[in-house]
């Protein structure tokens, strides 16, 4: 079996060559056409098109953290649930967001719920 696989790599190799061969010789007589050669295949982006990702504010104008720290203000003791509803966001962003509040000590964690410091 492993002789059969080794001659099919030798032979699918070949014919790789054959073909690389092939195409450098279209691709010269493209060029002598006056044709564009694309030598490879290019990923990602076209160059010169813009952005098309998220917006990193929110809608209403602030960041998600700031929004978090007005809802601890306006309720103390809101549970990260409770802030993912008012901001109709998943639980698992909040705290995310909550935790780096509490690491930059801007608010409090009593149990399940967040105080302002």
């Amino acid at each position: 079996m492993t002789e059969k696989t080794d001659q099919i790599r030798k032979l699918v190799k070949e014919r790789l060559a054959e073909l690389d061969k092939e195409r450098k010789a279209l691709e010269e007589a493209l060029k002598q056409l006056g044709g564009d050669v694309q030598r490879k295949v290019r990923r990602g982006r076209p160059a010169g098109s813009t952005s098309t990702g998220r917006k990193r504010r929110s809608r209403k104008g602030g960041t998600r953290a700031e929004h978090a720290l007005n809802a601890v203000s306006d309720s103390p003791g809101i549970t990260a649930g409770e802030i993912a509803k008012k901001l109709d966001i998943k639980p698992n962003y909040v705290y995310r967001v909550m935790g780096d509040l509490v690491k930059d000590k801007q608010v409090k964690k009593k149990g399940r719920g967040y105080y302002p410091a």
